[in-house]
């Protein structure tokens, strides 16, 4: 699945390990562990704003080699969002997530033809493109992340497209705790978003692994569903998880309904650049 209709962004080339990408008016240089092919540009012809660079401990930096925002703003149709480079080599935003935000669309909007306003949780939900796509479609979007500066960004994307207040709640809290909950206090959603990370650490020391957790968690969310779920979407960049395996913990846990399984790819030259892979259970 190819992310449709970026203006803004746009792949220049791909190749021995990175990408070169332009967000903008500005170019960046970043790791992809995708590429493994020779590279098909010369990337120093671009004359690029910065690259990330890898140390041997794991993590790295930002090298900047032209004079550049902290931030700035990209659109995508009547959206706008917040590019900032940040630890760890990301942005804040994954621009093919636009393959998974055209389909919840079209589900708000069925939805919305019937008179249904839907409730979503969207769980481990980063800076909120999602919620606030979603939100601004007439959604009532819970937004959670671990992270108060992510729930922040998410704050500011939706006030920067003009997300009514009343379509929005925002939570910092752990995802599986806030869910069980929810369950205690009889909240019903109707249809749950989740991009669990490959790994991490929680507050108190608990860890998570997608691999060895998130079947037990989609289990979970599937008891604060209401009895009419409308989607349930499982979006995951851990490498090695295939798409089938998405599909499948979608169809054990989930009641009859049609269920899909894909990658979501960039568009990059003449090729398509795989970035991770979703499962989307439907009624």
């Amino acid at each position: 699945m190819l992310a449709p209709d970026w203006k803004d962004y746009e792949i220049l080339g791909t190749g021995d390990g990175l990408k070169l990408e332009r967000w903008g008016n500005v170019t960046l240089l970043r790791p992809d562990p995708q590429a493994i092919w020779r590279v098909t540009v010369d990337y120093s012809a671009f004359d690029c704003h910065a690259r990330y660079e890898r140390d041997r401990s794991g993590g790295g930096k930002w090298i900047v080699y032209k004079k550049m925002p902290d931030e700035w703003q990209i659109g995508w149709r009547d959206m706008k969002f917040i590019v900032k480079p940040m630890g760890f080599k990301h942005t804040g935003l994954f621009p093919e997530q636009a393959v998974n935000w055209d389909k919840l669309s079209y589900e708000v909007d069925g939805a919305a033809k019937k008179g249904r306003q839907l409730k979503i949780l969207n769980l481990f939900a980063y800076t909120g493109a999602s919620t606030a796509v979603l939100a601004k479609r007439g959604a009532v979007v819970t937004h959670v992340d671990a992270a108060k500066g992510m729930v922040e960004r998410a704050r500011r994307h939706c006030k920067l497209n003009d997300v009514a207040e009343t379509n929005t709640r925002y939570i910092v809290d752990d995802c599986k705790k806030f869910v069980t909950r929810e369950i205690k206090r009889g909240k019903t959603y109707d249809a749950v978003i989740m991009d669990p990370p490959s790994y991490g650490r929680g507050a108190s020391g608990e860890v998570w692994r997608m691999e060895d957790d998130v079947y037990d968690l989609v289990e979970l969310c599937t008891k604060v569903l209401c009895a009419d779920p409308a989607f349930f979407l499982i979006n995951s960049y851990t490498t090695g998880l295939q798409p089938q395996t998405i599909e499948n913990i979608l169809s054990l846990t989930m009641p009859r309904g049609r269920t899909e399984s894909y990658e979501v790819c960039l568009p990059a030259q003449n090729i398509a650049l795989p970035c991770g892979c979703s499962g989307l259970w439907r009624s």
